[in-house]
């Protein structure tokens, strides 16, 4: 896999930083440079192979992938084998790249023992670099648990999409003083427990700012605001591929009417039998032996 030295955007002009693994330490320094780095969510080799190419640094092998890849309508959904088995896929595929594994629903929510095992499959059968856990302070001991498990670990904070059915749907986190200051306090304390980075997901820019401030790891935002270090959306949103998208992940294209026309044309051929040159031939002789036989 050949990288150009540097990518061109209309905005930018972006480093490209896939010459050599990206790790937790070459994040931990854009970071504290201040140089912003992005991640997409990914599901399947070859998607993340062609992003790589990009130089795509982090991805994030999420638990949208029931959504997206299973057709439900709720990360909920995504069975934990299925997202290791993804895991281990895009790491194949983007083996360069900082590759994020999430854990499903109820796969560390029911005890330490099992929250350390799973987080821990995600490591060595996935092939993940890191393991990220929607979670509260509730959770801080299993989380510090997984940690000094020797396992690097992301704490989502803020929104939190398997919590929607208790919650009554997606929503903002952090809309009053209260709440705003709860998230505040709750990323420093996962920062204490062992987190290698913070996710912020559905937040007021002045709560991202805070967390930024307050402590001294990575912070990945997820519509939070520009003063997060990385931003992750997910891929189909910008590539055009859903109905909706966040108002932070307006499309960059537009995939969906690509696969639509990828469709009528082999149809269009199929009907016509323009397929190309047949490559498939019987050895010299063979056809006559055949037709004599017949």
């Amino acid at each position: 896999m050949t990288h150009q030295p540097l990518i061109e955007t209309n905005q930018a002009t972006i480093p490209n930083c896939l010459d050599a693994p990206v790790t937790l330490r070459t994040i931990r320094k854009w970071s504290k440079e201040n140089s912003k780095w992005s991640c997409l969510t990914c599901y399947d080799a070859t998607t993340a192979r062609w992003m790589a190419e990009a130089g795509l640094p982090t991805m994030l092998v999420g638990d949208t992938a029931a959504e997206m890849i299973l057709g439900f309508d709720s990360t909920i959904h995504a069975p934990l084998d299925f997202l290791i088995t993804l895991t281990a896929a895009v790491k194949r595929g983007a083996p360069n790249v900082f590759v994020m594994g999430d854990m499903p629903f109820l796969s560390y929510q029911i005890d330490e023992p099992s929250a350390i095992t799973n987080a821990g499959r995600f490591m060595t059968e996935g092939n993940a670099d890191a393991v990220k856990l929607e979670v509260d302070r509730k959770y801080l001991d299993r989380f510090a648990g997984i940690c000094n498990a020797g396992i690097a670990t992301v704490a989502h904070l803020g929104s939190k999409p398997q919590q929607a059915k208790q919650t009554g749907g997606y929503t903002t986190a952090g809309k009053n003083a209260s709440t705003a200051k709860m998230i505040v306090e709750d990323a420093v304390a996962f920062e204490q427990a062992g987190a290698s980075m913070l996710l912020l997901e559905a937040v007021p820019e002045e709560v991202s700012n805070a967390v930024v401030e307050s402590t001294s790891i990575p912070v990945i935002g997820c519509g939070a605001g520009t003063a997060c270090h990385g931003q992750v959306v997910v891929m189909q949103d910008l590539a055009g591929l859903t109905k909706w998208q966040p108002a932070f992940a307006k499309p960059t294209a537009n995939l969906g009417i690509e696969l639509e026309n990828v469709a009528k044309n082999w149809m269009r051929n199929v009907h016509s039998s323009t397929l190309g040159t047949h490559p498939y031939k019987m050895r010299d002789g063979e056809p006559e032996r055949f037709q004599s036989n017949a």
